[in-house]
């Protein structure tokens, strides 16, 4: 981390951590935050679900919620990017304040509740997205919805044609009820609409399903039996936890999803059972808790085909990425992994 990354660090800090993720967004957008370009090597180099990613690290979901930072974010280091979530009409979300910092946690909570400007104004930001960077796009339902499952199809329809992989998000904990559509019988419907959407699309793109963490072992073999028997084309593991254990900062009883170092293990864990579950048929992407290159890796070795961060940039900022892709490129080799997919699974 550069001594101007450390000090714009400190300062955002200083500020609500809503504002200051709004002023990050603004810097990328005028050019001041560093970017490193692509960042790639023929051992970085993976296939995920049919896409062709320059390295493993990509963006989760909620960082740039209305597609408005694309072009700084594909030249900041990541192999993808994944912006939304979208909801059919604009929504504000919950009350402020609904984001909060857990500095000595190396956590952040969230209560957003899909806060973002609808699909059709991101839908025209996705058009005149960056052609050479590999973006999805988290698909989220309207809160007062009276048809929740609909709402992913809807969004997949008009978004479609301007990404190159969709996500369905039924494991955000800020949307009330929201969860209840991982159940076996909901979800095989719900992916049934999206799927048949997806394949009227003019060019179908990779769907993903992104879970909850705080599933039971049977819950987790539900969704791994639904997504093998839907055709969707990977899952991500996984969303924010509810749980709140072993937290040691003031904000620790703030309602919302807990993200950061805290996930870590539990997201970890569940990854590494939908990959059995599943019999590494289906891509996976890991999330949660990833700070460094060493956490990624042991996503990997768990079964990721590709990982995620998002949280950790809070506190290490954007040059973390680089930082991740140079580190994951030396603990392959020096465990003689040609590529990121042998090392897929290892630990398993």
């Amino acid at each position: 981390m550069s001594t101007v990354e450390r000090i714009g660090l400190r300062l955002l800090h200083k500020l609500d951590p809503e504002t200051a993720h709004g002023l990050a967004l603004r810097a990328l957008q005028l050019g001041l935050a560093p970017t490193t370009g692509t960042m790639t090597s023929p051992r970085l180099r993976t296939s995920l679900a049919g896409l062709t990613l320059p390295n493993p690290v990509g963006l989760a979901a909620g960082f740039d919620k209305n597609a408005t930072a694309l072009r700084p974010l594909s030249r900041a280091g990541f192999g993808f990017l994944e912006v939304g979530a979208a909801t059919p009409r604009p929504q504000p979300g919950n009350p402020k304040p609904r984001l909060f910092r857990l500095s000595q946690d190396r956590a952040v909570i969230n209560r957003f509740g899909f806060n973002n400007d609808g699909m059709d104004a991101i839908a025209t930001r996705l058009k005149n997205r960056p052609r050479d960077a590999v973006i999805g796009l988290n698909l989220g339902a309207n809160k007062d919805s009276e048809n929740r499952a609909e709402d992913f199809a809807t969004v997949l329809s008009t978004c479609g044609p301007h990404i190159d992989f969709a996500t369905v998000n039924v494991s955000s904990p800020n949307t009330e009820k929201l969860r209840d559509l991982q159940g076996k019988d909901a979800l095989s419907a719900l992916l049934d609409g999206v799927m048949t959407t997806r394949q009227a699309l003019e060019t179908p793109v990779p769907v993903f399903l992104k879970i909850a963490p705080d599933l039971s072992d049977a819950e987790i073999a539900d969704v791994a039996d639904v997504a093998l028997a839907s055709g969707i084309d990977g899952l991500i593991a996984t969303n924010t936890t509810l749980d709140r254990h072993g937290l040691t900062s003031a904000s620790a009883p703030e309602k919302g999803g807990l993200s950061g170092a805290p996930l870590f293990e539990k997201s970890t864990r569940v990854l590494s059972r939908l990959y059995r579950e599943t019999n590494g048929k289906l891509p996976i992407i890991g999330v949660g808790g990833i700070a460094s290159a060493k956490d990624a890796y042991t996503k990997i070795r768990a079964g990721a085909t590709a990982v995620q961060l998002y949280s950790a940039l809070t506190y290490q900022g954007l040059s973390l990425v680089p930082e991740i892709a140079n580190g994951l490129e030396a603990v392959l080799k020096r465990d003689g992994f040609e590529t990121v997919s042998a090392a897929i699974g290892a630990d398993t």
